[in-house]
């Protein structure tokens, strides 16, 4: 079901009031800033507030289009991009996916920004706090630096889902690792759960190496004539975590894919420590067996049926299983 909220700056001061089918009034005044964000959005809507407001119909249908790829567009009137955000569930013992993405579009205009959302996808229910971008808006005084503080706002919040989601993989990782060599051996399904953050890091991927684009679109292009300079350093700061988020991705690759190399090499280690050690034991076994065999045999030979020749046999299985123990046991075959 379509739900709408929004906020209105007139002068730099937050007023009440907002209604979505003033949106077109607001965005005519000089002096007015303008925030809707519409939630699972009816594509009618859209389409009608895109005739009212000139948004470009392409932008509109990539805004409501399934599974559409992060991006930045620049119109005559108006700036388009689409950005995931990444929330983390906490670990266990299964093989589900660690992420929950959220789409986020959003139309940037001279005085207003419409940001449009689609419900929590891998089927979660867990949506994105649009709250928290509110509240950083406040915090920054957005209200005097116009739409590019409420631009920065949101890309804030979804950079630092993604440092989060990284930092959450990595930790899961280190503790594929800590297992790895763990004395007791790796747990049942480590190798399921390996897979299962090599997919999870190339949904991140996706996610985040694009995001780049999208910054550093923004951050070139003025917003608005009335954006402060001072939101320079901050754009710069964003892009900046955008890129360590984007190394930090990258080298957790190379991580995960060690681990299950590793994993693959410590198991053929194992095994050929379990098949030394079965070669000794079936070397010192035979012992036994062939001398006892030799005196099985069905003919006559010296110490036959005598107390002298049990004596003798027992002692050389005795000395020679003794022997064999001790040298399979220098060697570390045992």
């Amino acid at each position: 079901m379509t739900q709408v909220h929004g906020r209105v700056w007139r002068s730099g001061r937050p007023i009440d009031g907002f209604t979505f089918s003033a949106i077109s009034d607001c965005l005519a005044d000089a002096e007015t800033l303008v925030w809707a964000d519409i939630y699972d959005p009816d594509h009618q809507t859209l389409l009608e507030l895109a005739d009212e407001l000139g948004l470009n119909t392409w932008a509109v249908e990539d805004a409501v289009a399934p599974k559409e790829r992060t991006k930045a567009s620049v119109y005559k009137s108006h700036t388009f991009f689409t950005v995931y955000a990444v929330d983390t569930l906490a670990p266990n013992a299964s093989t589900a996916s660690l992420l929950v993405k959220h789409r986020i579009s959003a139309f940037v205009l001279p005085r207003g920004l419409i940001t449009v959302r689609l419900p929590g996808l891998n089927g979660q229910a867990r949506e994105f706090d649009i709250g928290e971008v509110s509240r950083r808006f406040d915090d920054l005084g957005g209200q005097e630096y116009g739409v590019g503080a409420l631009v920065h706002g949101l890309l804030d919040v979804v950079v630092d889902g993604h440092f989060e989601a990284v930092e959450a993989l990595d930790d899961a990782i280190e503790g594929l690792e800590d297992e790895l060599f763990d004395e007791r051996g790796p747990s049942r399904g480590l190798q399921r759960r390996t897979f299962q953050l090599r997919k999870d890091l190339v949904e991140l991927r996706r996610v985040v190496l694009p995001t780049r684009e999208v910054v550093s679109t923004i951050q070139h292009r003025r917003l608005d004539s009335r954006t402060s300079p001072e939101l320079d350093p901050l754009y710069a700061d964003l892009y900046d975590h955008v890129l360590r988020a984007s190394e930090w991705t990258e080298s957790l690759r190379d991580m995960v894919t060690t681990v299950f190399e590793t994993h693959l090499s410590l198991q053929d280690a194992r095994l050929n420590t379990v098949m030394k050690k079965l070669t000794g034991w079936a070397a010192i076994i035979a012992v036994p067996t062939a001398i006892t065999g030799f005196y099985g045999q069905n003919v006559t030979y010296p110490g036959i049926d005598t107390v002298a020749g049990f004596v003798t046999s027992t002692v050389l299985i005795a000395v020679l299983v003794a022997l064999l123990y001790v040298m399979f046991k220098r060697r570390d075959w045992l």
